[in-house]
C-alpha cells in the first residue's frame, strides 16, 4: 500500500489575490480555477514539478476568516523544498517574497523561514543529501 498527502487546503481572504502571490511572487503554477457556484471556486496552485497541490479555500465565514494566515498558531506551516536554495532565496526576494530570518545551515540543510501575502509562515528548505 502507497499512501501519500496529496492536497493541502489553505484558507485565504480572496481567490485572486492568493492566485497573483502564489503564481507571481512564488511561481506556482496554477492547475485549477474552476467556479463550483457564484462564490465558491475550486483552485489549486503547485510547485513547478510537484505532485502535491495546494488548495487555496476562500474563507465563507467570520470563524474561517479569523484563521487566515494563522493557520498553526505562529509556527511554520508548510515546507517549500527546493534542489537549489540559494537560486530560489534570491529569486523569491526579487520578487517581494518576505523572509522573516537570515538563511541557516542546519543538520538537515540549508533553510530560511518566509511568509506568505497573509502571514502564514513557510520555510525554504534545501535538504541536505538529496
Amino acid at each position: 500500500m502507497k499512501r501519500q498527502i496529496a492536497q493541502f487546503a489553505l484558507v485565504v481572504r480572496d481567490y485572486d489575490e492568493a492566485i497573483r502571490f502564489y503564481t507571481e511572487r512564488l511561481g506556482f503554477d496554477l492547475v485549477e480555477d474552476t467556479a463550483l457556484d457564484s462564490r465558491k471556486r475550486w483552485v489549486v496552485v503547485a510547485p513547478r514539478g510537484s505532485t502535491a497541490t495546494l488548495l487555496l479555500a476562500k474563507a465563507s465565514s467570520d470563524s474561517q476568516s479569523s484563521r487566515v494566515g494563522d493557520q498553526s498558531g505562529g509556527r511554520v506551516l508548510l515546507f517549500l523544498e527546493t534542489d537549489d536554495f540559494w537560486r530560489d532565496y534570491r529569486d523569491m526576494r526579487s520578487r517581494g517574497v518576505e523572509f522573516l530570518e537570515e538563511p541557516r545551515e542546519e543538520e538537515y540543510g540549508v533553510v530560511a523561514v518566509f511568509q506568505d501575502l497573509y502571514g502564514n509562515k513557510w520555510d525554504l528548505l534545501e535538504p541536505r543529501g538529496r
